[in-house]
């Protein structure tokens, strides 16, 4: 990062500098995780290349074509440097990240040896859990309270504690464990008081991920869902997030075949094509592949993969086209191929004059690779939309999740090219440079 100053520029927003350590609460030490936390140490030592990271690698233009002006996010932003990231973890599991990484079998084993003394080095805090919330896990590694108020408290405690022992300037906390059960927003989510009477009585509705975000925004920390999890998605959180000025997002990293289908289904789109059926499987024999095998879980995920189309496709203005298309989701719990997720896309899409077409796509993607790179990106512009000042939901980083947050009254924009047009569109306007349209037209008058 080259300009680290608190700058001020043609109407640009003031940004605090990134002074000091930056520390990184995951909840979960897991594939997700540990892929991450080992990517970013391989990446400080000059053993890999931060690919999938648009922090570290994307570049974004500024004014008009013809100037030419293309520097690296990293530099045209302050962000945080990779060597000031502090990781911090909870988890169900007492295995340090190294033991976690070898039993995730994501990465390869020579690289972890390598990484050894760093990653043995994070050891995970006992988490808040309940196996009510994901039913096909049993932790041992966990907090012990009278009710799930107290357990906020130790999250709290855990928090402060460990900013103060890492000599943290600034924190941020992703949500990077299971998929929990499906619940809805009920009146115990509609208030901070009604929330924490909720906590004091043990409610039902209030799921340990909820705790994790109480805690990280009572503590003045920004808070990312990368799960389906209602978690942020509550009247009380938010209120939470306005009142403590901190950022929020979610939910659910967008990773595989909800990646595929933010960039196919806006194509067709784009070429007013019909579409009649889109099915769906997964096969994966990870952690999350466990979880999401009780079909509690798999609902709260089902909802956040169906959404997505409907949204892009916006049946209600071009009925024609995407009117009561049939779309279909499945996952399937396989061991064997542990991380390594493989994903079947059957469209059905219809052509010119009423014509049917199909498109197959097979995608064997690697699923806490792709997922690695959005942690980091998501830390270090949630520390940024902190310096900043931004506070509550943070739309602009919708590029990140399937099921992005909006203010109340507006849809979820879905659509990926949008979403980044966003992104960029938000660095800008941060740093009082032209808003990019790519109208083009100046260049022919």
């Amino acid at each position: 990062m080259t300009d680290t100053t608190s700058k001020k520029t043609g109407g640009g927003a003031e940004i605090a500098p990134p002074k000091g350590k930056l520390g990184v609460l995951l909840v979960g030490l897991g594939a997700v995780s540990t892929t991450f936390v080992a990517g970013v140490e391989a990446i400080r030592r000059g053993l890999a290349q931060p690919i999938g990271s648009l922090t570290q690698m994307a570049s974004i233009r500024l004014g008009k074509r013809t100037e030419n002006r293309n520097p690296k996010i990293k530099d045209f932003v302050p962000l945080a440097n990779l060597d000031d990231l502090v990781f911090g973890a909870w988890d169900i599991f007492e295995e340090n990240a190294y033991e976690a990484a070898v039993h995730a079998g994501v990465l390869e084993r020579s690289l972890l040896d390598e990484l050894k003394p760093a990653l043995s080095k994070l050891k995970p805090m006992p988490a808040a859990f309940d196996q009510h919330y994901v039913k096909r896990l049993n932790g041992t590694h966990i907090k012990k309270a009278d009710n799930k108020l107290e357990l906020a408290q130790q999250l709290i405690a855990d928090i402060e504690n460990f900013k103060k022992k890492n000599k943290c300037t600034r924190l941020v906390m992703v949500w990077c464990a299971s998929t929990e059960v499906f619940l809805q927003p009920g009146n115990t989510h509609a208030t901070v008081k009604n929330l924490e009477k909720a906590m004091k009585a043990n409610h039902p509705s209030i799921a340990p991920s909820m705790l994790y975000a109480y805690a990280a925004l009572k503590c003045g920390v920004p808070f990312a869902n990368g799960a389906p999890n209602l978690t942020v998605d509550l009247p009380a959180i938010q209120q939470l997030a306005q009142e403590m000025n901190v950022p929020i997002c979610g939910k659910d990293f967008k990773t595989g075949q909800t990646f595929m289908k933010t960039l196919i289904a806006p194509g067709l789109k784009s070429r007013m094509l019909g579409l009649s059926g889109w099915y769906s499987t997964n096969i994966l024999g990870n952690r999350d592949g466990e979880v999401l095998d009780d079909p509690e879980s798999f609902k709260t995920k089902e909802e956040s993969k169906l959404s997505v189309l409907e949204y892009i496709l916006q049946p209600e203005l071009y009925p024609e086209l995407y009117k009561d298309f049939s779309h279909v989701v499945r996952i399937n719990y396989y061991p064997p191929r542990g991380d390594n997720k493989e994903g079947w896309d059957n469209i059905d899409i219809v052509g010119w004059l009423g014509y049917p077409m199909q498109i197959k796509v097979n995608f064997l993607c690697r699923d806490s690779i792709l997922a690695a790179p959005l942690v980091l990106d998501l830390a270090l512009f949630l520390d940024l939309a902190q310096r900043v000042g931004m506070k509550g939901i943070q739309e602009w980083l919708s590029f990140y999740f399937k099921s992005p947050m909006t203010a109340p009254e507006l849809y979820p924009e879905h659509d990926i090219f949008i979403q980044l047009m966003k992104l960029k569109n938000t660095l800008r306007d941060l740093r009082g440079e032209e808003l990019i349209t790519h109208l083009g037209k100046e260049y022919y008058d």
